[in-house]
């Protein structure tokens, strides 16, 4: 189903953006009406990351006049294999602001308006307010949910992407647009239990998979400020890179939805962290008072070494992290064990004496095992704050981060 075009046109297009836009100005469904909507478009993208790279460069390229960025990381040498608005120069810079000189590169004709800060509920309304879309490049459930609440409250569409490993998923949410059109809420009603779907950081992603899920935003992006063709509104497009099959389901509006539906309990912005949880109660209560950190555990590990302690170091991670970094000592036995119960049976005797230390990437894993290795009875079962990223910075930089 068409719909009507987001933005009204420019006043017109100078003798330099003809040349630039030719190739659109000659397609009859775009043409010079259609450029100077795009030209009129304020485009605000959460993210210059492995989506909001492609999307703001494809953005720019196709003459939205003014972007924003909202985008308050720097760029690291590991975000380079897929974040290709970035580049080796670029290292330690905010993100934000390569991103923006990345832009002016590809297009002087835009305006870039830089939101180097974090999206919370006490900025997000504010960032929001004047832009006419939101392309979310978000890559984690409690951004995405708020995203989608303040794009609500403040009627303006935004188009979601997602990504992991080779998977990616795609819509347009703009509820406003008609009676039977959904929110992000009436897809994902609740956010998946914490633990459970792990992130790119902890996941991987293929880094040509950013820009398959970004230019498609772009695409959708482009339809709705237009009014060309028939926008991902109702739709979810889904994407497998590896069997290279493309799917496209419907999405009905829930009636019964907490955000736009006919009793809506969600009336304004909410504890976002809390909603989507970053860890399970019940992770929550073991890690609390079981928590060591790196410089503890390279002091126990001396004690080892000098047999005047015994523990077993557990790493949960998975092989492949295994093979590129880990702690000296460290046994792996992966996340999944514990969940089909097959580690324990690798785990010294609960009367043994022998206690069990736990580390992950960054902690969330590892707290997540400690609470069911607590719960088999190793009462004295600690894990490690902040992983193996926290001893490869403060212990032994020697070896690489990932």
């Amino acid at each position: 189903m068409s719909l009507p075009a987001l933005v009204e046109p420019a006043a017109e297009l100078t003798i330099d953006e003809v040349r630039r836009y030719s190739r659109h100005l000659i397609i009859p469904d775009v043409g010079m009406t259609g450029q100077k909507r795009l030209k009129n478009a304020k485009v605000l993208v959460i993210g210059a990351g492995g989506l909001g790279s492609p999307a703001l460069l494809y953005l720019a390229a196709a003459g939205v006049g003014t972007l924003g960025i909202a985008e308050f990381d720097e760029v690291d040498e590991s975000n380079l294999q897929r974040q290709i608005i970035h580049g080796q120069s670029d290292i330690g810079r905010p993100k934000a602001e390569s991103a923006r000189d990345s832009i002016h590169e590809a297009n002087p004709y835009v305006e870039v308006i830089v939101h180097n800060e974090r999206l919370d509920n006490d900025n997000v309304m504010a960032i929001f307010e004047g832009y006419d879309l939101i392309v979310d490049g978000t890559d984690n459930f409690a951004t995405r949910y708020m995203v989608n609440d303040a794009a609500y409250f403040l009627k303006i569409p935004y188009v979601w992407g997602s990504i992991y490993r080779f998977d990616g998923q795609a819509s347009v949410f703009w509820p406003s647009s008609g009676d039977e059109a959904p929110c992000y809420r009436c897809l994902y009603p609740e956010p998946p239990p914490p633990g459970m779907v792990p992130s790119c950081a902890e996941g991987g992603v293929l880094g040509v998979l950013c820009a398959s899920i970004g230019s498609i935003q772009v695409n959708e992006a482009i339809k709705v400020l237009t009014g060309i063709g028939d926008p991902a509104v109702g739709k979810l497009v889904i994407y497998d890179a590896l069997e290279l099959e493309w799917r496209k389901l419907k999405v009905r509006k829930d009636p019964s939805c907490a955000l736009c539906g006919e009793n809506a309990t969600v009336t304004g912005l909410i504890d976002y962290d809390a909603f989507c949880g970053a860890i399970s109660d019940e992770a929550a209560d073991a890690a609390a008072g079981s928590t060591i950190s790196v410089v503890q555990l390279e002091h126990m590990l001396k004690e080892r070494a000098e047999g005047t302690r015994d523990f077993v170091l557990v790493d949960v991670r998975e092989p492949n992290e295994f093979e590129i970094n880990r702690i000296p000592g460290s046994v792996l036995i992966p996340k999944g064990d514990f969940l089909n119960g097959s580690a324990l049976e690798q785990l010294p005797g609960v009367d043994s004496g022998t206690q069990v230390v736990m580390h992950c990437k960054s902690g969330v894993r590892s707290a997540e095992t400690l609470a069911i290795v607590q719960g088999a009875g190793y009462d004295d079962a600690v894990h490690v704050g902040g992983g193996v990223v926290a001893w490869v910075n403060q212990v032994d930089p020697s070896q690489p981060t990932y």
